[in-house]
């Protein structure tokens, strides 16, 4: 029997590997659903669904290996870099789907959340008061309007799957939809803006820069608290609270 191999695992769900299956076992349906309908609108490559039996979604494993991961170096070349560039570009051209997905909140839903959590981070110890008020002032930029694109909305890096220098697939819809194009560039790129160039070379003209790291200021502090909450650590070598050092 294969080994079962955990991913991801929290209080909300986790994602197990038994072989060449991915198991997401996920006990919010809507979330699951969302999911479903993304990867069959998405015009990159996704996995192949194999069954469906809630509250587990089955799917067939992708060839070849992670782009990388935050927090630790890129196992993917340039070229690997300007592909996934390149999908995400092919992703936000096409027709977005009706479902608002993480990345589409609005400047003012965003700037009152944003507000809330660095009033915690403070009051709580996790951060200290001038690197929050710092970043806080840095992500001004992403609160600005912005035209809906079919975004995947948690393009973390280790999200993207390449073979050599071509993307095989892309993973984790659950929070795609209308949304932000600059917040997935951000995500992508978030602790690897040493590959930010080449992601542009694939994905073309047309980035305002100065948003896509405010977007890397806004997306840490939002998540610093959430994964101390969860188990993980964001203090960890390249990781967000590194990122919010790195913008000041």
């Amino acid at each position: 029997m294969d080994e079962v191999e955990v991913l991801v695992a929290h209080s909300e769900r986790a994602t197990l590997r038994v072989g060449e299956v991915f198991l997401k076992v996920d006990a919010d349906q809507a979330r699951i659903d969302a999911e479903v309908e993304a990867m069959s609108l998405a015009p990159v490559p996704t996995p192949e669904i194999l069954w469906r039996r809630p509250p587990v979604l089955a799917l067939a494993a992708l060839p070849g290996t992670a782009l990388g991961r935050l927090g630790g170096p890129s196992t993917g070349s340039p070229a690997a870099w300007a592909a996934a560039g390149a999908a995400l570009r092919e992703l936000h051209d096409a027709p977005p789907p009706a479902r608002e997905g993480r990345a589409g909140r609005s400047g003012a839903a965003l700037a009152a959340e944003l507000d809330d959590e660095c009033e915690l981070l403070v009051a709580s110890g996790l951060l200290p008061a001038g690197l929050v008020t710092r970043n806080r002032r840095a992500a001004e930029a992403a609160l600005r309007p912005w035209t809906a694109a079919f975004t995947h909305g948690d393009l973390q890096v280790a999200h993207v799957f390449v073979d050599g220098d071509e993307v095989t697939g892309v993973i984790d819809w659950s929070e795609a939809g209308r949304g932000d194009a600059l917040y997935d560039l951000a995500t992508l790129t978030l602790g690897h803006e040493e590959h930010l160039d080449d992601v542009l070379a694939g994905y073309g003209t047309g980035v305002d820069l100065d948003v896509v790291r405010a977007w890397w200021s806004l997306r840490s502090l939002l998540t610093v608290r959430w994964l101390v909450e969860h188990g993980f650590d964001p203090f960890a070598p390249g990781c967000e609270v590194d990122v919010l050092r790195s913008r000041t």
